[in-house]
Order: structure tokens, then C-alpha cells, then sequence
């Protein structure tokens, strides 16, 4: 199992591109699933989850090709053709709960899936009970029988107003592409808005969709009989560019992040400016920098555009160098500070209590062997060792390549001491 080396204390400089985001490629390829037609996703990026969808769909008898690996038309995937299996199994369903959104897709499509209870992430329960009583509503027949979702809709899905009591991003998606395909109309209200919802929705108009209130909480879907294919580019990863302006952050350095937007930073972008970080967009991306040293900013995770939970860990990272104390509190996930043990190894003050971790920031960490528990606690692990002091050992980062694309081919290329080691 690999590991990664870091030698900390320098300063980044330089240039980091931002690539597609995971969390908006993944939803996009189960797209996929709603037509017999080509579905051609660009700026892809390679990820393990990626390519666990990828295995996903060929076992529904989806070809999911790439045209050429070379350059960035390697980051081009077609997807289409018939489906032959109905079947999402715990073999590929267990590496990633993403893979729970072909059932909303399949059912809509062909009127029936088996799909597995998901894995991924060891961070919280996240039940999927809101996209089965979704799709329950829009006429599903939906069981629970051996760790399986089995769902039948043998005379269609019909449309139904869907009040979520919870802005799930999972749900919303799952049941959006539900009801393309649905009779009738849909509204989904209390609907989660983050911008990889808003490009999934983008899509599916392209498509041939026919959707209203994108970017609100509020989604109207009139059904169509059917999609057509597309080609369509994934939105630029919001949570990949909030993380590498914590590395800049973090190391008193300046770097230039290409393709990244500001706007869809939300409140990442303000926490980090009452912390002393300095973001000015560009034609092509964002410059960081830090001002006058990192001042302790209270931060709590809430849906979009809150402060997301997928930032958490990166920015404790950040507080625990920071002048003064912070207060962070996770409202999201409840075992998502599992990172905490790991900093504090590395000499952070950090107390948490509850739902709430406490962290006084200190002048230097130490590096130390670490282990990774999920994936933005393995990142938050690595820009702790681009500020410490010595030596940093960061195990189990499988998790990290999830939903990080070369992480250490991009810090090394602005400077930093960092390699990977086979395990």
C-alpha cells in the first residue's frame, strides 16, 4: 500500500491546474444511463472513483470509452449503448456511495434495478432512505432484502412534488434524472444547490431535459419520452481548488490555480480571507496568498453555499498554524474528525467536543507517521506535512487517490519536498 513522503517547510510557488470535479463527473456518467445515445464527458479526471464508475456502467453494458489517452484527450469519456444488467453488485458498489445514483437513472430508464447498499468513506451513517422515498413517491415499488435496493416501476415513474427535509446532494441528483424520464411534472423542493448539481442539470437540458429553478432550491422537471447524447465538460472541482489555496496558505507561499472559480468557493472563500488568505481571480483561475499570518477563523459546515463539509479537514489543517484558537463544527457527517488524533501527532492542539473541535493554533508542527482515515482527512494530513517541521509518513493514501488526481506531482512542481513510496 502506497505512502507519501513530505519534508515540510517550503513555501509553494507556481502553478496548479484544477481538472473536472469528482463530484460533478461522477452523477454525469450515470447520465449516461438515461439514453441509447453517446454521452461524451471532457475534462475528466482521473481518479480511482472515476474508474470504479467506469466498471459500474460496463457491468450495466454501457461501453465507456476513451477516445485516445494522450494529453488532454485522454481526459474525454464516451459513454453509451444498451442496457443488458440491471444489477449494481457489492463488489463495485462497496468502493463508493456514488454509486447508489444508477438507481434513479435505471429505474426511470428500464423500470427496475438491484442496486447495493453503498460503501465509501468511513465518515457517517448517510443513509439513502431520501432517494428511496423519492422515488417511492414518483410510483416506485421499492425493498430492502440482503444488503440490496431492489426497485420496480413496470408502468413508468410519474411526477410527484417531493418536499426533502434535508438538501441532500445524493438525492436531488438521483431523483432529477428520475424524472426526466418520469410522466408528468416533478418538484423537487428544499433541493440541495451546489454547482455540481447545477451542472449535472445543465447537462440534461442539453440533453433534451426539460428543467426549471437551476441553482435554486426549488427544481421543476417536466418528464420527456426520451434523451438524446451530448457532449458536455465537467465543472471545475470547487473542493480541489479550495484545498490547494490551504496548501498555499499553509506554507506562506504563492500559487496561481488554473481553471479555478471563485464564485463557486462560497463560503470557503470568505473563511479564508478572515484567516488572513488573499484570492484574486484571474481570466484563467485564482492567485493565493497569504497576507500577515493565519488568524483563527470559526468556520461550520453547512449545505451549499455554506462552508462545505468536504473542506473541513483541510481547513483545521490551516488552523492549527494559525495566531489564536478557531472553532470548527461539523453539522454534515457525525465521525468526521477523525483526522484529529492524526494533527495532534504532529504536535496541533485540537479538542473536540461534540459536534464542535476546538483548535489552538500552534507556531510549528512536527512531522510524523500518519495514517489517512478517509479522503479529506488524508489531505488535510498532507498540507500539515508541507508546514512541519522534519519528516511526514502519510499511510493509506488509496483514499487520497479517490478524489485527488497526482497530488504529489502537482505540490512537487510548485516546490515541494514530496514523493510517493510503494508500499
Amino acid at each position: 500500500m502506497d505512502k507519501i513522503r513530505i519534508r515540510g517547510g517550503r513555501p509553494l510557488h507556481g502553478e496548479i491546474i484544477i481538472r473536472g470535479a469528482k463530484n460533478a463527473g461522477l452523477p454525469l456518467m450515470a447520465a449516461g444511463l438515461l439514453t441509447d445515445e453517446r454521452v461524451v464527458l471532457t475534462n475528466v479526471p482521473l481518479l480511482e472513483d472515476i474508474r470504479t464508475m467506469t466498471a459500474l456502467l460496463r457491468q450495466h453494458g454501457l461501453a465507456v470509452e476513451k477516445p485516445n489517452n494522450e494529453g488532454e484527450a485522454g481526459r474525454v469519456l464516451s459513454i453509451g449503448g444498451p442496457i443488458t444488467n440491471t444489477e449494481a453488485p457489492y463488489d463495485i458498489v462497496r468502493k463508493m456511495r456514488a454509486s447508489i445514483l444508477v438507481l434513479g437513472p435505471l429505474v426511470a430508464r428500464v423500470g427496475e434495478a438491484r442496486v447495493s447498499l453503498p460503501g465509501g468513506c468511513s465518515i457517517g451513517t448517510r443513509p439513502v432512505d431520501l432517494h428511496l422515498k423519492g422515488l417511492e413517491q414518483m410510483g416506485a415499488v421499492v425493498s430492502l432484502d440482503g444488503g440490496y435496493i431492489t426497485a420496480t416501476a413496470p408502468a413508468g415513474l410519474r411526477g410527484a412534488t417531493i418536499l426533502m427535509p434535508f438538501p441532500s446532494v445524493g438525492a436531488t441528483e438521483n431523483l432529477m434524472m428520475a424524472a426526466c424520464l418520469a410522466n408528468g411534472q416533478t418538484v423537487i423542493a428544499n433541493a440541495a444547490r451546489e454547482p455540481e448539481i447545477s451542472d449535472l442539470a445543465a447537462c440534461l437540458v442539453s440533453m433534451g431535459a426539460r428543467i426549471a429553478g437551476i441553482g435554486t432550491d426549488r427544481l421543476t422537471i417536466e418528464g420527456v419520452d426520451r434523451l438524446h447524447g451530448t457532449t458536455h465538460p465537467i465543472v471545475a472541482d470547487r473542493i480541489e481548488t479550495g484545498t490547494y489555496a490551504c496548501a498555499a496558505a499553509i506554507t506562506g507561499g504563492s500559487v496561481h490555480l488554473r481553471g479555478g472559480r471563485l464564485a463557486h468557493l462560497g463560503a470557503v472563500a470568505q473563511s479564508l480571507a478572515e484567516a488572513g488568505v488573499e484570492m484574486t481571480e484571474q481570466e484563467d483561475g485564482i492567485t493565493v496568498r497569504r497576507l500577515n499570518g493565519l488568524h483563527g477563523a470559526d468556520v461550520m459546515t453547512e449545505p451549499y453555499p455554506g462552508f462545505p463539509t468536504d473542506m473541513q479537514a483541510q481547513f483545521m489543517a490551516l488552523m492549527s498554524v494559525s495566531d489564536g484558537a478557531a472553532m470548527l463544527t461539523e453539522t454534515i457527517f457525525e465521525n468526521r474528525f477523525m483526522h484529529v488524533p492524526e494533527l495532534n501527532r504532529m504536535g496541533a492542539r485540537i479538542n473536540v467536543h461534540g459536534s464542535s473541535a476546538i483548535v489552538r493554533g500552534v507556531p510549528q508542527l512536527s512531522g510524523a507517521p500518519v495514517m489517512a482515515t478517509d479522503l479529506r482527512a488524508s489531505v488535510s494530513l498532507v498540507l500539515a506535512g508541507l508546514a512541519a517541521r522534519g519528516e511526514t509518513v502519510v499511510n493509506r493514501v488509496y483514499h487520497l487517490d479517490r478524489g485527488y488526481e497526482a497530488v504529489e506531482e502537482k505540490l512537487a512542481a510548485c516546490g515541494a519536498d514530496i514523493e510517493r513510496l510503494p508500499g
